[in-house]
């Protein structure tokens, strides 16, 4: 991903266009693409801001993030389950196939761990 241009050089590229420069000419004179200024203009009419837009996926919805409160249920009602249990048990009442990792990915995000004791055996604590 790209960083996003100052907020210095976007109002300088803003006031270049306002003043009667083509899109182009702007473009040239702060050697960007002419897409950019397009795009910055474009932004600035229909919002009246000059901010960058937002980078990235937001979190939580992938597509495991709709049934992230069933699997959290799941893990609180049953502490013990495995990964391979909690993945047949998402198959079995929503028809989602998942892999066992990702379904360890979501309860991480959640604050989920899994840790063992002394004894060697597993606890999922939160």
């Amino acid at each position: 991903m790209g960083k996003s241009l100052s907020a210095d050089l976007r109002s300088r590229m803003i006031k270049g266009v306002l003043s009667g420069k083509s899109c182009r000419a702007v473009a040239a004179q702060f050697s960007v693409a002419p897409s950019t200024v397009i795009r910055l203009v474009r932004r600035y009419k229909e919002t009246g801001g000059i901010e960058p837009a937002k980078q990235g996926r937001p979190h939580g919805y992938g597509w495991l993030g709709q049934h992230r409160n069933f699997l959290i249920a799941c893990v609180e009602e049953t502490p013990d389950i495995t990964m391979s249990e909690l993945a047949a048990h998402l198959e079995t009442q929503h028809g989602v196939k998942a892999h066992p990792a990702s379904l360890s990915k979501v309860l991480r995000a959640a604050g989920f761990s899994y840790k063992k004791n002394t004894a060697g055996f597993g606890t999922r604590t939160q």
